[in-house]
């Protein structure tokens, strides 16, 4: 008995301090800085009020994040002697935007905490999320516990990204190939519900696509021409600065922005036809609630966790 009951000590003991490395969780947090999360939120929401595109940006660099070696925050780290890293990839150089308030984030949590113990690759999920809500989205809970890699690499971000050129089975393979499936695909792709796209990802579609509107076209003609305005801008859909369904409804008018977006619905009654009208007029409610399902699901693709990786002390380089 008195052998049962040392194990049993021993095991509680080793539970206690020994984290579960596989698994992310809401309240990893709440002990070791319970200051974190309003922080972000706080900072998050000014970055917002001073320019309304920044919620957007927020997202779109955790989904870059994400899709590049799990989110392990590498697409924050400048480049190295030993590496180049995911900055100036294709799908990231003069576009991907927002580092500087993620400095600000992190800077003022290792004041409020008095340590370095939240990750980067955390405060991107947790700022993603808080930009979603703030912009009238869902307030969805986020996983955290992920630490932060010691490397980046560029390479992987050109190929594991998918391009706004991108066909439906293309789009659909690339997301497969990261473990979502067709629901994530259509949700996570209406993330551009928010933000602006320029000129360089949506000329080709505006001057050579046929499944468009011609007069969305002609209108977009104007800001992006056949050659120059490369950094202009346009809306990804009609409201702009709120999270909402009208993503859907636009790509049921043929005024889906990019390409890849307006894969999504074709009109030929495949799978992703059918949860455009879904979400769009259906049941848009239901929208809020599989992107937040698909968020989360995204945001534990393969994290660092337990003693691997480590929790930068900046953001853009590894600590020594």
């Amino acid at each position: 008995m008195a052998a049962i009951q040392s194990f049993l000590y021993f095991a509680t003991l080793v539970a206690i301090l020994i984290p579960v490395s596989a698994q992310l969780t809401p309240d990893f947090y709440d002990k070791v800085c319970p200051q974190a999360l309003p922080i972000i939120r706080k900072i998050t929401k000014q970055a917002i009020r001073r320019e309304p595109r920044m919620g957007a940006s927020l997202l779109r660099m955790h989904f870059h994040d994400c899709f590049v070696n799990g989110c392990d925050g590498s697409v924050l780290l400048d480049d190295t002697a030993n590496f180049t890293g995911e900055k100036t990839a294709l799908p990231n150089l003069n576009s991907l935007r927002g580092f500087e308030v993620v400095d600000q984030i992190k800077s003022a949590i290792n004041q409020a905490c008095s340590a370095n113990v939240v990750s980067c690759a955390d405060i991107l999920a947790v700022a993603a999320r808080d930009s979603v809500n703030l912009l009238g989205g869902p307030a969805y809970k986020v996983l955290l516990g992920r630490r932060d890699s010691r490397t980046a690499s560029k390479n992987d971000a050109n190929t594991n990204l998918p391009p706004p050129f991108f066909n439906f089975s293309q789009l659909l393979s690339n997301f497969q190939s990261h473990g979502l499936n067709l629901t994530d695909l259509v949700v996570l792709s209406a993330g551009h519900t928010i933000g602006l796209a320029r000129c360089t990802t949506f000329r080709d579609r505006i001057y050579n696509d046929t499944n468009i509107n011609y007069k969305f076209a002609a209108s977009l003609k104007y800001s992006c021409p056949r050659t120059g305005g490369d950094n202009n801008t346009k809306p990804f859909d009609s409201t702009t600065t709120r999270f909402d369904a009208q993503y859907f409804r636009d790509l049921l008018a043929k005024k889906g922005l990019l390409h890849s977006d307006q894969e999504l619905f074709k009109g030929d009654g495949s799978g992703s036809d059918s949860l455009v009208k879904y979400y769009g007029y259906i049941n848009p409610d239901r929208f809020l609630t599989d992107f937040s399902a698909s968020m989360v699901k995204m945001g534990n693709m393969k994290p660092l966790t337990g003693t691997n990786g480590e929790i930068r002390m900046n953001c853009r380089k590894v600590n020594n």
